[in-house]
């Protein structure tokens, strides 16, 4: 299984594939929404969606509106420089929103392990 790292930030994306990946998954990288759709088109073992969400054109919320309205429920997971206020951490499809923050490392771990662990998919 694959998780689908999405951000406009080639580095940011980097880094992010970096500590998925050093817990111990297998990562793809996307530039932006349309490569990750792309990418879910051609890859049928994703298992799980870390977006950036401020990217130009289409914004990782934009990305994940899109994928719930075509019917995709993978665990969605976004990311974002700013702190996330409880509107936006309680949206409904969205498995968890954190800060990219010193704590980003545990953080992360723990919302993939436990959007895995819901879903059944680890």
């Amino acid at each position: 299984m694959h998780i689908l790292v999405v951000d406009d930030d080639p580095l940011a994306g980097e880094m992010t594939a970096a500590l998925l990946e050093s817990q111990g998954h297998h990562t793809l990288l996307a530039n932006d929404a349309m490569e990750a759709v792309d990418r879910l088109d051609t890859h049928s073992d994703i298992g799980l969606i870390v977006s950036d969400m401020h990217m130009p054109l289409i914004s990782g919320l934009a990305l994940l509106d899109m994928l719930r309205e075509q019917g995709n429920d993978l665990p969605f997971i976004l990311l974002t420089g700013d702190i996330p206020d409880a509107a936006l951490r309680q949206r409904p499809g969205l498995d968890a929103c954190l800060s990219k923050d010193a704590e980003l490392m545990s953080t992360l771990e723990q919302a993939v392990n436990q959007a895995l662990n819901q879903r059944g998919r680890q």
